[in-house]
């Protein structure tokens, strides 16, 4: 009888008092019911805080830092020539070999803009010998540059029936080429991959 008494005792001074821990206090695993996150997560629990702030203007305004940095990373993409970033009207092996046939060779389309800049303002000039001489010339340049083009489209669909015998594959290249054409060279986007002959451009190391 004093021996299971004793036991008893002794039993009950080892279990721990749940109500000594302090009220709303309870086991270490009992809240969560899952293991502690590891610091990786944590971190990036964090990250994501500081990317989503509860404050409707912080959260606006680290919205648009996110939306001016992901233009950024879209813009320095396109001009560095990774397809990822093109538009989809820039995509596709068809629209790359246009490109580079287009760019390949310097053709007179690509200096109608100066060449229509000068002509309009040599037409500024009040003599009637300037202004019949700079209609002459405006025909004639406006001429040659549609015998440019259509010269430069026929050999391009040519080579693309070769290339891409499907239709569907050549879908939209002839007026994306023409497009193109008409573009100065250093404006054109993408930029060009190939010089003038064929060669390809070599990209400058920082």
């Amino acid at each position: 009888m004093f021996g299971r008494r004793s036991q008893s005792d002794s039993t009950d001074s080892v279990q721990p008092d749940a109500s000594a821990a302090g009220p709303g206090i309870a086991p270490a695993q009992a809240p969560k019911g899952r293991p502690t996150p590891s610091r990786k997560d944590a971190e990036a629990q964090r990250k994501q805080a500081l990317k989503n702030p509860a404050d409707p203007k912080a959260a606006k305004k680290a919205m648009k830092a996110r939306q001016r940095e992901e233009r950024m990373d879209a813009r320095a993409g396109l001009m560095s020539g990774d397809e990822r970033y093109f538009p989809a009207r820039d995509r596709g092996p068809a629209k790359a070999f246009t490109r580079d046939f287009i760019d390949g060779k310097r053709r007179l389309s690509e200096f109608f803009l100066f060449l229509a800049v000068g002509i309009l303002l040599a037409g500024l000039v009040q003599s009637p010998e300037v202004k019949g001489v700079v209609s002459l010339l405006w025909f004639v340049i406006f001429g040659l540059v549609i015998l440019d083009v259509t010269w430069a489209l026929y050999s391009l669909n040519r080579q693309l029936k070769q290339k891409f015998p499907d239709k569907a594959d050549r879908k939209g290249c002839t007026f994306y080429a023409a497009m193109r054409l008409m573009q100065i060279r250093r404006l054109r986007i993408p930029p060009p991959r190939v010089r003038p002959g064929g060669q390809p451009v070599q990209t400058r190391q920082k």
